[in-house]
């Protein structure tokens, strides 16, 4: 049976002053959300089911540490070569009656995982997938997307590269709670790690990235070793849901709860699209969540 239950979370220390303003002052008309994507990438180890999570600098809506991602932006309506399910059948799986929208949540997952690690969905045909991209003249085409300099599109096309857009799975959809001064519909995707790729951080931004499992990090979520382990200002000494989102945490616990990448990848769930609350309790701001408390699989096996 798929029960719910409602979860509380911290606000994150940037959005303190936001936080107890809305609760001091009344509730305002909240910021219009931008769109974002974010991709978890996953892959099976001896040990279980593994995550790829990286350090975000600045004031993230994705959280301080989270998987890649960011913004819907203009150039994700270029043209590109098209490999899997229409932007038709997307809508429907995004839940949503916007086409163009819905694809642009795509291309963007697809671009924002490999502006930040490196690992490219795309290929010359609907069932071939490039393999290795960690020479150098990968490493120019994902800085100069960075930098502006270049287009996603540009750096396909000149390929004769399409999107596989086949290689990744809806997971649910997130809004920025109402105080947010800057505020997001996040849509989070789901892809295996693809034979012959792995990722790697951006020279010019990468801080901090690497493999987690899973349900080690639910187990330990109490503690600072994350945290710790970036080593980071904003990092150090904080546990998990100080440095993540309840975004983050909770698809941890669920893929922690998996029989394994496959089983992940291929459970059906519907779209849903959470939208987290201001509440204050025991005299603090806190997120409220309404979430699901069905698992999708049986335990990770143990070390």
């Amino acid at each position: 049976m798929n029960r719910s239950s409602t979860r509380l979370f911290p606000v994150p220390e940037d959005q303190q002053g936001a936080a107890r303003s809305w609760i001091d002052h009344g509730e305002r008309t909240p910021m219009k959300p931008r769109p974002a994507s974010s991709v978890v990438l996953i892959r099976d180890a001896p040990v279980g089911t593994e995550v790829y999570l990286a350090y975000r600098r600045g004031e993230s809506p994705l959280g301080v540490v989270a998987f890649p991602g960011g913004s819907v932006e203009p150039n994700d309506d270029d043209a590109f070569l098209w490999f899997g399910p229409s932007p038709a059948q997307w809508a429907a799986a995004l839940a949503t009656e916007d086409h163009e929208g819905a694809r642009r949540f795509v291309v963007a997952a697809i671009r924002e995982l490999f502006e930040e690690t490196g690992v490219l969905l795309a290929g010359p045909d609907p069932s071939s997938l490039i393999e290795g991209t960690r020479h150098p003249d990968w490493m120019k085409a994902r800085e100069a997307i960075a930098a502006g300099e270049k287009t996603f599109a540009e750096i396909l096309n000149k390929r004769g590269l399409g999107l596989r857009t086949d290689l990744i799975k809806p997971l649910s959809a997130w809004l920025s709670p109402d105080f947010a001064h800057r505020r997001f519909d996040t849509r989070y995707f789901a892809a295996a790690q693809p034979v012959n790729q792995e990722p790697t951080l951006l020279q010019s931004k990468g801080v901090w990235g690497a493999w987690r499992w899973s349900a080690e990090e639910i187990t330990r979520r109490g503690t600072t070793t994350l945290g710790d382990e970036v080593g980071q200002p904003n990092t150090a000494s904080r546990t998990l849901d100080e440095i993540t989102v309840p975004a983050v945490e909770l698809i941890l616990e669920k893929i922690g709860s998996s029989r394994g990448c496959i089983a992940y990848l291929s459970h059906k769930r519907p779209m849903k699209v959470f939208s987290p609350r201001l509440v204050e309790s025991e005299g603090e701001p806190r997120i409220q969540v309404e979430c699901s408390t069905a698992t999708e699989g049986s335990e990770q096996r143990g070390r």
